[in-house]
């Protein structure tokens, strides 16, 4: 076995991973919360990499930044990450809230609309043609980690890197805070959360918000590590975020960044080893397996009927 490649396909796998972890995250606390499938969640990524490629411009260009690089990359995912928190707040409010406590295919059939709407918004306001982050430019793409076998870029450590923090951060504030126990209560039971004086209508939107500003951040990496972006890129990664948010465990946050390496790991191994043509196959096999073998994931507990 070539060892030098086996390595240098387990850090491709991991970058990959990373923003399907991500966007798993989103998928798995919007699903703890209300048990719905946003399936516009991958189109919310989508727009966070556009509004990514927009501030690049803005500020310059990749070519001619007006402002120091790690500045720049900072301003980016800020930028994308406020921009889709708030587009995820109004998707919960005007497409999700009136129809909480309609029957569950209602909000399902919801989702899709909205993200076919966001898709083909974006299309017309951009057009179908692939824009580019130039990261070649921005960045020295022969610097990172160059140890023996192992080269890493430093754009790929910065993916891994602020996939990590995030989710450490995440799990943080979860367990830590005030909104994060609020969280927790309304994962649990809704209807007791809001009779012990919780606001849901608040941790619901907040949810939303921070699933949603996670997914703006997976949408400037992207750009960053893979250099183009179109408006067709969501549904691939919304379809990739939700498989590794079910091989994970949907609903737990450190199964949602587990089940996002395992599927990286997957496709690259696949494209390595085998051919690029399989590695949906496989992706969405192991999708099927866990479906039929283990529902609720590596970390996920079998949901309690309630009686």
């Amino acid at each position: 076995m070539d060892f030098e490649k086996l390595v240098q396909l387990t850090v491709n796998g991991l970058t990959l991973g990373s923003v399907y972890a991500l966007v798993a995250l989103g998928f798995s606390m919007v699903y703890g919360i209300l048990k719905l499938l946003n399936f516009a969640h991958g189109d919310v990524m989508m727009v966070g990499a556009f509004v990514g490629w927009g501030t690049l411009n803005w500020l310059g260009g990749a070519e001619s930044p007006s402002v120091a690089v790690w500045v720049l990359i900072t301003l980016l995912v800020c930028a994308a990450m406020a921009a889709c928190g708030v587009l995820g707040v109004v998707i919960e409010r005007f497409a999700y809230r009136p129809l909480r406590n309609a029957p569950r295919i209602a909000p399902l059939i919801s989702a899709l609309g909205v993200s076919f709407f966001i898709q083909n918004s974006v299309l017309l306001l951009y057009g179908a043609d692939f824009r580019s982050y130039d990261t070649d430019f921005l960045i020295d793409l022969d610097r990172g980690i160059d140890w023996g076998v192992l080269h890493v870029w430093a754009v790929r450590v910065l993916v891994i890197g602020a996939a990590v923090a995030m989710m450490l951060g995440l799990i943080a504030l979860v367990d830590r805070t005030k909104l994060g126990k609020a969280m927790r209560a309304t994962s649990f039971d809704r209807e007791a959360a809001a009779m012990m004086g919780i606001d849901v209508d608040r941790v619901i939107a907040a949810t939303f918000f921070i699933g949603s500003a996670l997914a703006g951040a997976a949408g400037v990496l992207v750009g960053l590590v893979f250099f183009q972006i179109n408006h067709f890129m969501g549904f691939t990664y919304g379809l990739k975020g939700f498989t590794a948010a079910v091989v994970g465990g949907i609903g737990s946050i450190p199964g949602a960044m587990l089940g996002g390496l395992a599927i990286g790991l997957a496709e690259a191994y696949t494209v390595g080893y085998l051919t690029s043509s399989f590695r949906d196959v496989v992706v969405f096999s192991i999708l099927i397996l866990f479906l039929l073998v283990r529902p609720q994931g590596i970390l996920g507990r079998p949901d309690v009927s309630k009686v």
